[in-house]
């Protein structure tokens, strides 16, 4: 990012000048993100829809991403800019373990992270905001960690759980009502599918499970393991269990996870 910076500042998602225009710009937005920690790790998910105004953009946006073996960002805001950010935030985790011979601390990785966003504020000015969701295990600590951003490159540390994007507000209330420090891995994979159908009650730029379409949420799990994401199949499962007791209880789960 140093290295574009000086010698090709335009390259950069941030640097990039604008042709003068007239109201907003409609472009592709990521929605919405949540994360939720479990005393093994930490589950980082997203929805799949993008919208563009009032419009439906996209219906299987990708919008989590791994940074490296243990850490991974989801996006929220505008959907060009957001991919491009992640894959020189993965660059670059890449290029200092290269140089270093070993990892940046996850604690790092959040500062870096905070930086470029930074960059981005000239475009966030012109309503092409990107405020992602950044989750991983800290080797260091031995536990699952989340980090929040604001549009200036704030960085706040999540404790239990978070969300980001325009169903942020639904969310959350959903996982606060749910959300225990004694999960296990399969009951945050649940809490996070909740809590994604429940934003997407609520908000109508947050899509929820779609079954007849088959697109179901992003749901990734980082462990001491590493990073993994669930396969088609697993996030189908979750997914139809979580709808399944939506149709057995319409006003709502109790306050428990299978």
């Amino acid at each position: 990012m140093d290295f574009l910076a000086e010698h090709s500042p335009e390259l950069l998602p941030g640097r990039r000048t604008l042709p003068p225009v007239q109201g907003a710009i409609e472009v592709p937005h990521g929605t919405t993100i949540v994360a939720a920690s479990f005393p093994g790790g930490v589950v980082l998910a997203g929805d799949r829809r993008a919208t563009m105004g009032n419009m439906i953009a996209q219906r299987d946006i990708e919008k989590v991403f791994p940074a490296d073996e243990y850490s991974a960002v989801g996006i929220a805001g505008t959907a060009g800019l957001a991919v491009e950010m992640v894959r020189l935030f993965q660059l670059e985790l890449e290029h200092f373990e290269k140089v270093e011979g070993t990892q940046l601390s996850l604690e790092g990785k959040a500062n870096r992270l905070s930086t470029m966003i930074r960059g981005n504020l000239g475009m966030a000015m012109q309503g092409l905001a990107v405020v992602p969701l950044f989750a991983g295990w800290d080797v260091d600590r031995q536990k699952g960690r989340i980090f929040s951003y604001d549009v200036t490159g704030g960085r706040s540390e999540e404790h239990g759980y978070a969300a980001t994007g325009s169903g942020s507000l639904f969310a959350r209330g959903s996982m606060k009502k749910l959300y225990r420090e004694d999960l296990s891995e399969r009951q945050a994979v649940t809490l996070v599918v909740q809590a994604l159908y429940d934003a997407a009650d609520d908000d109508s730029a947050t899509g929820g499970p779609d079954v007849a379409r088959r697109i179901y949420p992003i749901v990734t799990v980082i462990t001491e393991d590493g990073y993994r994401r669930l396969t088609e199949t697993e996030a189908s499962d979750v997914s139809r269990s979580v709808l399944e007791r939506r149709l057995d209880q319409p006003d709502g789960p109790r306050a428990e996870l299978l």
